[in-house]
């Protein structure tokens, strides 16, 4: 533990020799002899605290005094992040030679490249990077695996990452990833940023993500870790760096570390000789060092000989004498360190075989909880994974499981072998060629247990009715682009997971009875109603119908008590829901966005788990339903661009809303009060919504398309983002008291039609985002509160104190940077 003492007002003297006010408050608790040796106690703790390196604020700047000790803090945070770390040999050494490279207090901006081939360390050495140095930046982000989540989940995803990361982000803002390559540069244009880049595979990454130094503030450093040098090369990338491997005495190090779970274990003559024999082998490889020293954790000397003869099948060679310029060198070093891997992979029994293969083939970057429920019953999955960890061939950040590459691939290579020639032999089948080749000829046996579609095309295939039909043990299906213009005969019955888009029949087929399913995800199938064998799946724990727009009705939901996600995103016809949902007691996302024909739920709703609900777009939906009791666990409500009216009393019992979605509401007519009683409620949103006369309570009866704000805001302490964008909001229609907003940070309050912004704004203590955009009668800014960094005022044709990207002082005495007024005129502060 770390003191670090404030003397706030005090002469720490006075602490130290306990004078003046010390001296009168212990004589004045010495008084009651019970305390004598207490009172002592307290003495000798306050000598000791004075005399420790502190703060001391006698009179001067409180707000600079109090960023000094957060300065600090960071400082000391950031170091026992350090320690807390695994020991990862050979760290330090690396990234003290990176300093020279990141040039830590110059002005100009870099971009730093780091390339190697796989395994070797460039994700932890930026790592080691990132957190030695992150604290002497503004702003700070590390995009870990981009290529697996821009192919996954897009581009755009990564460039909300960024802003998110750096809390310059606005909730639910929407764009391409055209206009997020301008939002990045707005934002970060005079901020000084550290941002990592990890494995990088492809120029659009670059271009989208940090295309060039101009993007950012001064000082601000990119690193970029990729396999292929040429791809930073093109992208005009000046310093790279080529990554080498560990020193002999780092590999012995990491090797022990890895198998004796004691560095010094490897000391004994006993296992020495066959220590450097691995080391050898392993070539300073950091992932094969540290995944053949897990495979032999625990294992005699007989089992590590015979793991030894196994990977010198293979002639070693020095891994880095290996890495040619040509293809062919890279690809058969990258074989022999797999060969090496898959010693780790013999060492595993049955089931984790089974589960490192399904991550391999189907789940890498998945959710970790996700792949549990899934493959429960086929394995033991929590130990499984766990096991898998233990032994360095799975990691898991943010609840998601990871494989590096290399392994992956000696996954994929492992499946492969299991018949070369013919897919439909293998276990597993993920490539999109293997897949349609198997579905065409019919070829597909018994032994396939998963076949995993990631990639959409064009192009439709059309299948014969007996497509799935020799493919008995069936447990994971995830396919689209197929037509069934005969239909289809048969699927397994030990599905569990059933992923199909584009469903071109109206039925199943009569055997399919899937009792195992989990999962059941049929984006934009043709289902007029849901066939009986979905009916009754007591497992189910996710339905997902997004699109059906054929659906009219859901179906009875009693027979399917395990339900956790239900989704009916887009099924425009669908225009009742069934009562049975009311006892879903483990619900905790009801997805009912775009339902267009919904006018209702329930008359009651109490599902307590529920977490997210969104109605959002349902434009006939016109009544909320009465909450019964407490739902303490729903934390969003989206009803934006619905019908609603009014809301229930009976919403104050929604004690766990932290977001309230009412944007483009154009019949609310009453805002109930309430609202501003929900005490965790930190986003409320309320672009669009401009009024619908004649209401006195809520608009203004000479303006009635404009949104008239009482002073309910001052009950809302907890409040973090307000959005009333597009409310028509005139001059005086913000309230005076808008300062009682004390934890308010984003404010939103693009196209109204204001001149001026009350003075209180000023008195937001934590506001760091004021959006003004294209508020064309606004005149002047106020004084700002000392905390803000950015406003964004595009378009504000009649702006008279800013021009286009300049940097004004708030009223403390900080800056903020204004961006991008339409119309440049003289600067005055």
């Amino acid at each position: 533990m770390k003191v670090l003492p404030i003397f706030y007002h005090v002469d720490p003297s006075d602490a130290r020799k306990q004078e003046g006010t010390f001296r009168d408050a212990f004589a004045e608790h010495e008084k009651n002899i019970e305390n004598k040796d207490k009172v002592q106690t307290w003495r000798n703790a306050l000598k000791k605290v004075a005399n420790l390196s502190g703060f001391h604020l006698k009179n001067g700047d409180e707000p600079t005094f109090i960023k000094e000790i957060v300065k600090m803090i960071s400082r000391e945070l950031i170091n026992l992040i350090d320690d807390r770390e695994d020991n990862l040999v050979g760290i330090d050494s690396r990234v003290n030679e990176m300093h020279l490279h990141l040039g830590i207090g110059f002005y100009d901006v870099r971009i730093i490249g780091i390339c190697g081939m796989s395994g070797m360390g460039k994700t932890t050495l930026a790592r080691g990077i990132f957190q030695k140095f992150n604290h002497l930046f503004r702003a700070r982000s590390f995009l870990e695996n981009v290529s697996l989540v821009s192919k996954r989940n897009g581009l755009v995803a990564l460039q909300k990452k960024i802003l998110s990361d750096m809390k310059l982000k606005i909730d639910h803002e929407k764009w391409d990833v055209l206009k997020g390559i301008d939002v990045i540069r707005n934002r970060l244009l005079y901020t000084k940023v550290l941002i990592v880049l990890d494995d990088v595979d492809e120029k659009e990454q670059l271009e989208t993500l940090a295309g060039n130094c101009n993007w950012f503030g001064s000082g601000s450093r990119i690193i970029v870790t990729t396999r292929d040098e040429c791809l930073l090369t093109a992208h005009g990338v000046q310093i790279i760096h080529r990554i080498k491997g560990l020193h002999e005495n780092e590999a012995l190090q990491l090797f022990s570390q890895e198998a004796f779970r004691n560095p010094n274990q490897c000391e004994d003559q006993d296992f020495l000789d066959l220590c450097n024999d691995c080391v050898s082998c392993a070539g300073g490889h950091p992932l094969a060092l540290k995944v053949l020293g897990s495979s032999l954790l625990g294992k005699g000397r007989d089992e590590w000989k015979s793991s030894l003869n196994g990977i010198q099948v293979l002639p070693n060679r020095d891994i880095q004498q290996q890495l040619q310029i040509g293809f062919d060198a890279l690809e058969y070093t990258e074989k022999n360190i797999q060969h090496k891997l898959k010693i780790g992979f013999d060492a595993l029994g049955e089931t984790e075989k089974t589960m490192l293969l399904d991550i391999a083939c189907f789940f890498n970057g998945e959710d970790k909880d996700r792949v549990v429920d899934l493959l429960e019953g086929d394995c033991f999955p929590k130990i499984d994974i766990e096991t898998l960890v233990d032994k360095s061939l799975v990691t898991i950040l943010g609840g998601k499981l990871w494989m590096h590459s290399l392994l992956q691939r000696m996954g994929w290579e492992i499946v492969r072998c299991e018949h070369r020639n013919k897919p439909g032999k293998r276990s597993r089948l993920w490539r999109r060629d293997d897949i349609f080749e198997v579905l065409r000829e019919n070829s597909g046996t018994y032994k396939v247990q998963g076949i995993m579609l990631s990639t959409s095309s064009p192009h439709q295939e059309e299948l014969n009715p007996e497509a799935f039909s020799n493919m008995k043990k069936l447990r994971l299906v995830k396919i689209c682009d197929v037509n069934l213009p005969w239909g289809l005969n048969s699927l397994s019955n030990w599905l569990r997971l059933m992923e199909w888009h584009e469903y071109p029949l109206s039925s199943i087929p009569e055997s399919f009875q899937p009792n195992n399913l989990v999962e059941l995800i049929m984006h934009r199938s043709s289902f007029l109603q849901l066939p009986m064998a979905f009916l009754k799946l007591k497992k189910l724990k996710v339905m997902d119908f997004s699109g059906s727009e054929n659906l009219m009705m859901t179906p009875d939901f009693s027979g399917c008590p395990s339900l956790q996600r239900l989704i009916f995103d887009g099924c425009t016809r669908l225009y009742e829901v069934h009562p049975s949902i009311g006892a879903l007691k483990h619900l905790i996302l009801l997805n009912l966005k775009d339902c267009k024909c919904l006018s209702s739920l329930l008359h009651e709703i109490n599902l307590e788990s529920l977490n997210l609900l969104i109605l959002s777009g349902c434009s006939s939906f016109n009544k909320f339903p009465e909450i019964v009791e407490n739902m303490k666990l729903l934390s969003e409500l989206y009803l934006d661009e619905t019908a609603i009216e009014e809301f229930p009393l009976s919403i104050q019992h929604l004690i766990g809303l932290t977001l309230l979605n009412l944007g483009e509401c154009k019949k609310l007519s009453v805002f109930p009060s309430v609202i501003c009683c929900l005490p965790a409620l930190k986003t409320l949103i309320l672009s669009g919504c401009k009024g619908h006369p004649p209401s006195p309570i809520l608009f203004s009866i000479r303006a009635p398309r404009t949104l008239s704000l009482p002073s309910f805001f001052s009950g809302l302490t907890t409040l973090v983002t307000l959005d009333l964008s597009d409310c028509n909001l005139l001059d005086g229609a913000l309230p005076d008291n808008i300062s009682s907003l004390s934890s308010l940070e984003f404010l939103n309050l693009s196209r109204n039609n204001f001149a001026r912004l009350p003075d209180s704004i000023s008195q937001l203590p934590k506001l760091k985002f004021l959006c003004l955009d294209n508020c064309s009668r606004l005149q002047l800014l106020p004084n700002l509160p000392s905390t803000t960094q950015f406003v964004m005022a595009r378009e504000c044709t009649s702006l008279q104190n800013y021009s286009n990207q300049v940097v004004g002082s708030t009223s403390g005495g900080g800056e903020f940077t204004v961006i991008s007024c339409h119309k440049p005129v003289k600067k005055t502060f």
